[in-house]
């Protein structure tokens, strides 16, 4: 496979989500063929789904890689593991660590493991804004620009926190 740019969405809400979203963005430099090249600040935002729990640290990364996107994705779901990651059946639920694909070049996938780009992006603006942060003419394969998606947007609560280092 030749080299591809692709944004990794980084989350928590558990065990010091700060913490444990920093030392991913460290970790995505582990991953064979592949390469940080720039991060976003971190971000605060409201959990989806259930209420009662903790606000999310949400952040993106900008990397490039070799590797097919269902070898990122497994490269991606270790390092969760090692962050003692918990898949259970409830959808949107507290977390150690989740990290996705957000956008692999341009290739626009859906297969039972991965949807390429992230089927959410375009409503989350814990996605986006991080994303318009890295790069504002950034357009998503079949979605648009991401500056004109951030228009769209119902009034939304994310704050970013200051003096992240990545």
């Amino acid at each position: 496979m030749h080299e591809v740019e692709a944004y990794i969405g980084l989350g928590s809400n558990l065990l010091d989500p700060q913490a444990q979203v920093s030392s991913a963005m460290q970790e995505l430099n582990s991953i064979p063929e592949t390469n940080v090249l720039k991060v976003s600040s971190l971000y605060i935002s409201k959990p989806m789904g259930p209420s009662d729990q903790a606000d999310y640290v949400n952040a993106v990364a900008k990397i490039s890689t070799n590797l097919s996107p269902e070898r990122l994705l497994a490269e991606l779901q270790g390092i969760e593991q090692s962050h003692r990651r918990q898949r259970n059946s409830q959808r949107w639920g507290p977390r150690t660590l989740d990290l996705d694909i957000i956008l692999f070049g341009d290739i626009q996938m859906d297969s039972k493991t991965l949807q390429i780009p992230h089927y959410g992006v375009t409503e989350r603006e814990f996605v986006l804004i991080p994303l318009q942060e890295l790069q504002a003419d950034l357009i998503i394969p079949g979605k648009g620009e991401v500056e004109e998606l951030i228009a769209e947007l119902p009034p939304y609560e994310l704050s970013r926190i200051e003096n992240n280092n990545g």
